[in-house]
């Protein structure tokens, strides 16, 4: 069993490494992230990681799978197609 300590690591190792071929990379995150919407000053903070909603985007075109198909990793399917919603509706994909 792990101890929280080294969950926590795991967890930070899990981050930097890609998991899907389809992950963006550093480098790639660091052009598209500017382009992400800020966060309501109002309001519940947020607590969606955009890179995780930009790679579930991605893996969904790669794989070609439904939105209930798409991995746990990723977080709720409801919530990345909220974000792709709104970040279509923004243009978003055109600019990148």
């Amino acid at each position: 069993m792990w101890t929280p300590a080294q969950r926590g690591r795991m967890a930070g190792i899990t981050r930097k490494t890609k998991r899907y071929p389809s992950d963006l990379t550093d480098e790639e995150w660091e052009r598209i992230a500017p382009l992400m919407p800020p966060a309501n000053r109002r309001g519940r903070k947020r607590t969606t990681d955009f890179r995780e909603i930009v790679n579930a985007l991605r893996y969904l075109v790669r794989s070609g799978c439904g939105w209930e198909m798409l991995p746990v990793h990723f977080g709720p399917w409801q919530t990345v197609y909220w974000w792709f919603r709104r970040l279509m509706r923004r243009f978003l994909f055109q600019t990148i």
